[in-house]
């Protein structure tokens, strides 16, 4: 029996919809071969049983909201010095609540069809240590889709518009104090967005930065691992395209959801590197990116074919940074991650082997033991905290 104009319709779109957007989120080709061996009602119970295994994604703080300069809510979470279950010691947000000097703020940008949910296991790790924001970018997470994209006429994003998202967050949440900006990938971009606008903001209060599997610019060199010729020639079309999937954006979904394993070998191949990563882990991943609807993913591609911020690295240049990549990131290649270090003669670069894209999720120890070492050179926990590497 035929499937029908809609059904075709639906797989075509859903196709589409599922490679071209975790292309442009840096999950996009290949499927894993136990999908030609296991059948796919054993395929959607396993999934069913992932999504209830783990406490991926359930850490909460104390929840607040920013608004940007065009009216966008913004989604943040503060956890607090002395807070661990995110419910009790909570200080004003931001304030010292007369408890002394405002202590060290670390906080983190997620990357592109993310959450702040991607920091779990450094979250994990650092609650009560030190005190942390994590927020969701404008589309993602919990924080409202884009004013300035909204309606016909609506604006694309660009990574300065992020920027300025960033520095609403941090008035809101750290109007005050020392600040360690953490990064990854299109979050590690936003961080250069922001030093780019305001270098004042840099100079008179961050202490340190990690910028980990991003980069500076010249993301046209990328080639995900594929032919040059075929990278080339999407890239053509790929904007066009994304508009029209966005115009039709609850037949994509429909059609997304309907290729579900199609979608989980695109995040695993794009997302990880090793053999041995946590089913679970994969899965929560696959949950983060396929919750971006493809509308968010339109509006927000264009941005990193113009993204450039090489010269805002500057404003880094004599602070403690550290620069983080997998070996095997085909998104944001080592390479840019090395490019960036070399900008910055306070960076200390780590290159982790056997990782992918999503380093902090495949291997948390040496992301956690990085990052760790570098909030203790600047001074946010104490210098016995930090790794061998950090």
């Amino acid at each position: 029996m035929g499937e029908g104009a809609g059904g075709s319709g639906w797989r075509r779109a859903g196709f589409a919809g599922a490679a071209l957007g975790v292309l442009a989120a840096g999950a996009a080709a290949g499927v894993a071969v136990e999908r030609l061996t296991v059948g796919r009602s054993v395929r959607r119970k396993a999934r069913l049983a992932l999504d209830a295994t783990g406490p991926y994604g359930t850490l909460r703080g104390t929840t607040g909201r920013a608004l940007a300069d065009d009216g966008t809510a913004l989604a943040y979470e503060i956890d607090e010095l002395d807070e661990i279950d995110g419910t009790e010691g909570l200080r004003e947000a931001g304030g010292t609540g007369g408890l002394g000097p405002a202590p060290v703020t670390v906080v983190f940008s997620h990357g592109f069809c993310l959450s702040q949910d991607s920091w779990h296991y450094q979250r994990a790790a650092l609650r009560g240590r030190v005190r942390a924001v994590y927020w969701d970018q404008r589309g993602h997470g919990r924080s409202a889709r884009g004013a300035s994209q909204a309606g016909p006429d609506g604006l694309p994003v660009t990574i300065d518009r992020l920027g300025r998202d960033l520095r609403a967050v941090i008035d809101a949440a750290a109007p005050e104090g020392p600040l360690v900006l953490v990064g990854h990938s299109m979050g590690g971009m936003t961080v250069m967005a922001l030093a780019e606008r305001y270098p004042e903001l840099v100079r008179d209060r961050v202490v340190g930065a990690a910028f980990v599997g991003t980069s500076s610019g010249r993301l046209e060199e990328v080639s995900y691992g594929l032919p040059r010729a075929g990278v080339d020639a999407v890239r053509r079309v790929l904007p066009g395209v994304l508009r029209a999937l966005g115009a039709q954006a609850e037949l994509v979904e429909k059609g997304r959801r309907a290729t579900a394993d199609l979608f989980a070998g695109l995040v695993k191949k794009y997302s990880f590197a090793s053999p041995d990563v946590d089913p679970a882990v994969v899965r929560f991943a696959e949950r983060m990116i396929e919750s971006t609807p493809v509308d968010v993913v339109a509006e927000f591609y264009p941005a990193f074919a113009a993204h450039d911020k090489r010269l805002a690295l500057a404003a880094f240049r004599d602070l403690p940074v550290l620069a983080l990549a997998g070996d095997q990131d085909l998104v944001t290649p080592a390479s840019h991650t090395e490019a960036i270090a070399a900008e910055l003669p306070g960076a200390v670069l780590d290159v982790v082997p056997d990782a992918g894209h999503l380093v902090m999720l495949e291997r948390p120890g040496a992301v956690t033991g990085a990052l760790t070492g570098l909030l203790a050179r600047a001074g946010a926990v104490p210098p016995g905290e930090g790794s061998g590497n950090g």
